[in-house]
């Protein structure tokens, strides 16, 4: 009795000693992430922000700075270059809607439709995976030959006079809007895909022997199920989009009357090396799609997903 006893005392302070034996192992485990985000994210951040705030040298050369507190260079970039963060916006909510009514069709046709063949399936998928194996540069490089005044697109548009002979693609909003979208589908239509392929078809068929219209099953039964990979797909392109300066350099598929913001950041920091101008873009940048995409996942009501 007494052994019994002592070994059911015994037993709770075990348990309880249990965890604080575990918590130095968890921490040690966390350390290297901890360590890689605060090398890679923070330092990086309040260098930024530090940069962001200097002055330049009044007695060195043009292109020197000094530490300072100088939150001017926030007016100053926002009455500059409000056009360019306005414009960076507009294409990536642009690009975004488009890239979904590309993407979705797509994700169902793979996830619902082909369910049944698998190999079709996979094959499919790596369709949608194939350019990634492409660099971003020549993807965008190949849409500025074909979008060319010398290209086929458009001599065929032109041929059947659907635009005059004087007529433009590359260098044009609708050519950016296009590189983006293009670009930034396989980040739309992958997580959608995610979501219909676990989606349930006994749910489509329920609706359908309720006498539901297959429109009406889309709209009740297959949209809402399927919004996680909605949401999770718009931010994966909606957020990179809103960076981007490959597409609407002059380089590529733009002019500079179709600049965004990230052709000024990337234009500061390497050419003019204006780094105050630059890295206070970053942050604004940085803090306009933080808000937008905080705004947009409390509106869609999947805050699982911050």
């Amino acid at each position: 009795m007494a052994f019994g006893m002592i070994g059911t005392s015994d037993a709770p302070a075990v348990a309880d000693a249990a965890p604080g034996r575990r918590s130095p192992v968890a921490l040690l485990l966390l350390l290297p992430g901890v360590a890689y985000l605060a090398l890679f994210f923070v330092v990086p951040f309040v260098s930024l922000i530090v940069t962001s705030l200097k002055a330049p040298d009044p007695f060195g050369e043009i292109g020197r700075y000094v530490y300072a507190f100088r939150w001017e260079n926030y007016v100053e970039v926002m009455t500059t270059y409000w056009p360019h963060i306005a414009r960076s916006f507009g294409f990536a909510i642009a690009a975004t809607i488009i890239a979904l009514l590309i993407g979705y069709p797509i994700a169902y046709f793979i996830g619902v439709k082909l369910r049944r063949f698998p190999l079709l399936q996979a094959l499919a998928l790596v369709l949608v995976i194939a350019p990634f194996f492409i660099s971003f540069l020549l993807r965008t490089f190949a849409w500025k030959q074909i979008l060319a005044d010398e290209g086929p697109v458009l001599g065929v548009l032109q041929s059947l006079t659907i635009l005059p002979d004087d007529a433009r693609l590359t260098g044009t909003a609708g050519a950016v809007i296009f590189g983006i979208a293009y670009n930034f589908i396989p980040f739309m239509t992958l997580p959608i895909y995610t979501s219909l392929e676990r989606l349930d078809l006994r749910y489509l068929e329920a609706g359908g022997d309720l006498y539901a219209s297959p429109a009406t099953t889309f709209f009740k039964v297959t949209l809402p199920l399927s919004m996680p990979g909605v949401v999770s797909g718009t931010l994966l392109t909606f957020i990179p989009a809103a960076g981007d300066y490959i597409n609407a350099s002059s380089d590529f598929l733009g002019a500079p009357d179709t600049a965004m913001i990230g052709n000024v950041i990337e234009a500061n920091f390497l050419r003019v090396e204006n780094y105050p101008v630059a890295a206070s873009l970053s942050i604004i940048l940085m803090g306009a799609i933080l808000l937008l995409v905080g705004l947009y996942i409390r509106r869609a009501g999947t805050k699982d997903l911050v």
